[in-house]
């Protein structure tokens, strides 16, 4: 007698069958994160750390050591991220390792778990966020790779930080349950999370504008708690932290236009970001009214549109202004083509037409980011023929005792001081405010006069007395020595004393000769 075992010759049932894909497909997806992962912090690790956080991290220490923030350094950035940057700083101490070893994987760890409750928040909203562990992938994945050399800062932590506050509402809008504490968890996050650039307070109005849009007006939890959050913020700034209102505000007010990209410069670096962005506005007009996917696109393209004119208020054409408004756009166009793919492949009208209009901005994402982290990756591989490592090499060889160098780029002095411990004889990270100086001065006529930068700048030089200093007369750099010389006789005298001894990369290394700098001459 012949029996017939049901699912087939091996005795699976389809259901088996489809539970045993499930778990591969959940295996692989765990797989690419897993790998994506030690590739980013096998690159981040190996190569220089990026110079807004080693200097973060360095003013951190001080912080720590007893340094008061905004009075004796000279910082232009909320308490908030200060506060972040002494968690490594602490733990390395502990450990017996450096900060960034452990700053790079925090700030990894923390993407992939902000992924993961994103994900978990988002399950049920449709099919595309039926199964966490390919959404948490996708999600993991872009935190991961798209900030290449900026991962961890302000902006991309801003972004981990809002991911949540984006699914609660996401899941709200359809009606399903959250609970209390997820909400008022989600909130508190976001609105910490927009502490870190207060602009961005903007994206937390756009979304909630989204959302009674999409569903009427509600009155939720999770925005109160983000503008509670918010508020005690601003308020601990206020009762702790007075000279960051007093100075740093006021100085960067003052000075930090210097470093201002005009709009039209903006908008043709923005180029891509703008592209991407009118697709989503393009595609979430196409998406059916009131359903799940419109919600979506809704929330998403608003965080990107808020994020887009927080980063044209900034001013600064810099990669990293534009990340929280390129996650949003990529993370909406890749919901768009799931979405597509899932449910409505076959009601879309003008698919092919629609689908190449995702499709472009996310191949022009793809190939940026990937040149990008590249580059980066070349370097890990062979870390010795940066410039940081180059200069680090140079300062031990010399014994350098303290150190300064003439320059806007920050990373000539962090994360060289950070891996060298020489005494940097500067108040500021660099000579952005001194370039802010000239630029004001053209503009108006005069210098600011309760601004007077080129004495801070020559009294902590007489003052620090740098063995060593790089000068970086590359392309249109502005020649600061020379400045110097010309504005106090005193720092002439005692730059005249030192002599170049090297150029790496096109910069002049000097050391000075003989013993002691004197006392600051007034300024003329």
């Amino acid at each position: 007698m012949t029996y017939s075992v049901p699912g087939g010759p091996q005795g699976v049932f389809p259901g088996q069958r489809r539970l045993r894909a499930g778990q591969l497909t959940n295996l692989a997806c765990l797989g690419i994160v897993a790998l994506t992962a030690g590739v980013v912090l096998f690159t981040l690790l190996r190569t220089p750390m990026k110079d807004d956080l080693a200097w973060l991290i360095w003013v951190a220490r001080q912080w720590l050591r007893g340094d008061e923030l905004y009075v004796d350094i000279v910082e232009v950035n909320p308490p908030l991220i200060v506060w972040i940057s002494a968690l490594p700083v602490l733990l390395a101490d502990v450990l017996g390792v450096t900060a960034k070893q452990i700053a790079i994987p925090l700030f990894g760890a923390a993407a992939m778990l902000s992924a993961w409750v994103s994900a978990r928040l988002l399950q049920g909203v449709g099919p595309v966020f039926a199964r966490p562990v390919p959404v948490f992938t996708a999600i993991a994945c872009v935190l991961l790779l798209m900030p290449g050399v900026e991962f961890g800062q302000r902006e991309h932590l801003l972004v981990i930080g809002m991911l949540p506050h984006l699914a609660i509402l996401i899941r709200g809008l359809e009606g399903l349950p959250v609970h209390p504490a997820a909400s008022a968890g989600g909130g508190l996050l976001a609105g910490l999370a927009c502490g870190l650039k207060p602009r961005y307070l903007l994206c937390v109005a756009a979304v909630e504008l989204a959302g009674w849009l999409h569903r009427g007006f509600r009155l939720r939890l999770a925005p109160l708690m983000a503008l509670l959050a918010a508020g005690l913020y601003a308020l601990s700034i206020l009762i702790w932290y007075p000279a960051f209102i007093e100075r740093a505000v006021p100085l960067a007010l003052t000075l930090y236009g210097g470093t201002d990209s005009t709009p039209l410069q903006l908008l043709a670096e923005s180029w891509m970001l703008l592209l991407g962005l009118g697709a989503c506005v393009v595609l979430g007009w196409r998406t059916p009214r009131g359903t799940a996917a419109s919600g979506v696109m809704l929330v998403l393209t608003a965080f990107a549109a808020a994020a887009t004119v927080a980063m044209f208020l900034d001013g600064k054409n810099w990669f990293y202004h534009r990340i929280p408004a390129l996650m949003a756009v990529v993370f909406a166009l890749l919901f768009w083509c799931a979405d597509v793919a899932l449910h409505r492949a076959h009601s879309v009208k003008l698919r092919p037409a629609l689908l190449a209009l995702a499709a472009l901005p996310l191949l022009l994402f793809a190939q940026d980011s990937s040149a990008r982290f590249y580059g980066r990756l070349v370097l890990a591989v062979e870390p010795d023929q940066t410039v940081e490592v180059r200069l680090e090499r140079l300062i031990r060889r010399e014994k350098v005792r303290s150190y300064v160098a003439f320059s806007e780029w920050i990373g000539l002095g962090f994360p060289v001081v950070n891996n060298t411990d020489v005494t940097w004889a500067s108040r500021f990270d660099s000579m952005w405010a001194l370039r802010g100086e000239l630029w004001k001065a053209r503009r108006d006529g005069v210098a600011p006069e309760e601004w007077p930068i080129r004495h801070w700048v020559v009294q902590d030089f007489m003052e620090g007395c740098p063995d060593l200093v790089v000068v970086d007369r590359r392309g249109e750099a502005i020649n600061y020595p020379a400045i110097l010389s010309q504005a106090n006789p005193g720092f002439a005298a005692v730059w005249a004393r030192y002599r170049q001894i090297a150029t790496v990369d096109g910069l002049q290394v000097y050391r000075r000769q003989g013993e002691g700098c004197g006392a600051a001459a007034g300024l003329g």
